[in-house]
């Protein structure tokens, strides 16, 4: 396992020695803050501004359901390799009541194809809710209608991130190995960040689903470690803060934000905003290793 979460006794062992975080965790107080307002500010005279307001209404759901609903501290949690890992995870049904509360906050103002998609939410039965959680949470997502994935996965999402400020935020990075999904939850990546305040510049991937953020050293694939093929592409000198890192061995690609050119950037927010970069991409021939809740692929 390349990067671990420590428990109790392992901590203090290692107290003295100081590294960067090879592990950091969403902050709960401002991350959908943060986020809503990025996809505001991005959707100013943007050609899918409409997609973008959506999408900040759905940000904005889950911070007001997460300040009125916390989620219930789980007996079971425990310090464990991948110990939040979306196979093995039991989840409580605390997720759907994320999801119901969702439906209800979006409903007012949606329009009549998302009234529908919420009205047939609203009538699934239980059985059939958990059985579209587990299809997007197998990446299985040619299973589940990316009208209907967005709702599931932002209720999903809300659940997860809330899993993990109960754990021990003290890890270590065994080995540069085995990164390519969130070491929490094993979940695909949105996006990468690098981050600047550091002198090394660190590359962080940021989770799709528990919002974690792991530390993948810079100049190789994230897909398939490889670094002989990479090339790195931007629309133009405006959006240089945001590029994609495309790998001619595994023929995948993923977004890289870059802090240093422009403090603001958001790991979901800014990936959505550059689809027009994954559209140039697409056409080269390169497949997106990356999932963001907000473009699942077509099914």
């Amino acid at each position: 396992m390349a990067i671990r979460i420590l428990p109790e006794n392992e901590i203090k062992q290692i107290a003295s020695s100081f590294q960067q975080p090879p592990l950091l965790f969403a902050n709960t107080k401002n991350l959908y803050e943060r986020r809503a307002k990025r996809l505001r500010d991005l959707a100013q005279d943007h050609p899918f501004a409409d997609y973008l307001e959506f999408a900040a209404k759905i940000v904005d759901a889950q911070l007001l359901i997460l300040q009125e609903n916390p989620l219930t501290k789980p007996t079971e949690i425990t310090t464990d390799i991948q110990p939040l890992n979306v196979k093995t995870w039991q989840r409580s049904p605390q997720w759907r009541d994320y999801l119901t509360a969702l439906l209800s906050e979006i409903k007012p103002e949606a329009n009549e194809q998302m009234l529908g998609t919420i009205d047939s939410l609203e009538k699934a039965s239980t059985e059939e809710i958990e059985q579209l959680a587990d299809k997007l949470l197998a990446q299985d997502y040619a299973q589940v209608s990316s009208d209907k994935a967005v709702f599931i996965w932002a209720a999903l999402s809300l659940y997860w991130l809330q899993l993990t400020q109960y754990l021990s935020h003290n890890t270590q990075q065994e080995s540069g190995e085995g990164l390519h999904y969130c070491p929490v939850c094993q979940s695909a990546p949105v996006s990468s960040i690098i981050h600047f305040g550091t002198e090394q510049a660190l590359r962080y991937l940021h989770c799709s689903l528990c919002e974690s953020e792991w530390n993948v050293v810079r100049a190789k694939c994230t897909n398939c470690d490889q670094s002989k093929e990479l090339e790195y592409w931007m629309i133009d000198k405006d959006q240089s803060a945001i590029r994609t890192e495309s790998c001619g061995d595994c023929h995948s690609y993923l977004k890289i934000l870059y802090q240093e050119k422009d403090p603001y950037v958001e790991a979901v927010a800014d990936d959505l905003a550059s689809i027009f970069l994954d559209i140039e991409m697409e056409e080269k021939g390169f497949a997106r290793s990356g999932v963001n809740a907000f473009m699942f692929p077509a099914e």
